[in-house]
């Protein structure tokens, strides 16, 4: 294939352009804003469990509290009635004492059930400080992730813009070239990343490989207009003043 080295010359510029675009669409799939959006998805996610945890705790311990409110409350209206009818003198001698051996197991019940509910309440207050500093975390943990996401879409826009930009560059630089050169530069891309590179200091620059001096006498031979390709990676090479020929 036979391209003015003019030409020639201005495939690096494609190259640098689509290098760009390699860039960026790296940079996109390892972009650390979108990295540290994941981590403090995950360290939201934790912090929302362990807060959601902390209000099943408490839930537990409300109805524990009703459960043992209605024991106790259910205890203390069999003493008023056991008391009424003591305090009302209607009852023999064995009723009696017997009002009186339930009144002191009342007592006691009602006593334990108190001590229960106060055991409870302690530890409802201590759930209830956790939810506030669960709550406090995963509140803090929202605002960090809101702030990260806003860092990301500006680093995504960014690369957006870049992105837009160089796809211009490309489209401009790619209406220079023939099909048929085109053709080739793509295929090489596809199959290696690189289309084209300078030929410098006896060297392709696509694979960085140096060429022996058979090649190297071989392209120096060649006209200035007959497209040369790299033999170890098939690169296009394009030859300047700096290819040392």
């Amino acid at each position: 294939m036979n391209v003015e080295p003019t030409i020639q010359a201005k495939l690096l510029d494609l190259a640098a352009v689509d290098a760009e675009l390699t860039r960026i669409a790296h940079r996109r799939k390892v972009l650390p804003e979108q990295q540290e959006v994941e981590r403090l998805e995950g360290e939201r996610t934790s912090r929302k469990d362990a807060a959601v945890k902390v209000e099943i705790r408490l839930d537990d311990l409300d109805r524990d509290i009703r459960k043992l409110e209605t024991e106790i409350d259910g205890v203390s209206k069999r003493e008023q009635r056991d008391r009424g009818m003591l305090e009302g003198g209607a009852v023999g001698a064995k009723q009696l004492s017997e009002l009186q051996h339930e009144l002191g197991s009342l007592e006691r019940r009602r006593s334990v059930l108190e001590d229960d509910l106060l055991e409870v309440m302690e530890r409802r207050e201590a759930a209830v400080a956790d939810h506030e500093h669960t709550g406090a975390n995963l509140t803090k943990a929202e605002e960090e992730l809101a702030e990260a996401q806003r860092h990301r879409d500006e680093a995504l826009a960014d690369l957006e813009v870049a992105a837009q930009r160089c796809a211009g560059d490309r489209e401009q630089l790619r209406g220079q070239f023939s099909a048929e050169l085109l053709a080739v530069y793509d295929k090489q891309r596809a199959l290696h990343g690189v289309g084209a590179a300078l030929l410098q200091a006896r060297r392709c620059g696509a694979c960085r490989i140096e060429l022996d001096r058979g090649e190297i006498a071989r392209i120096a031979k060649a006209a200035p207009d007959v497209v040369v390709r790299c033999p170890e990676c098939g690169a296009i090479m394009v030859r300047t003043k700096q290819s040392g020929l």
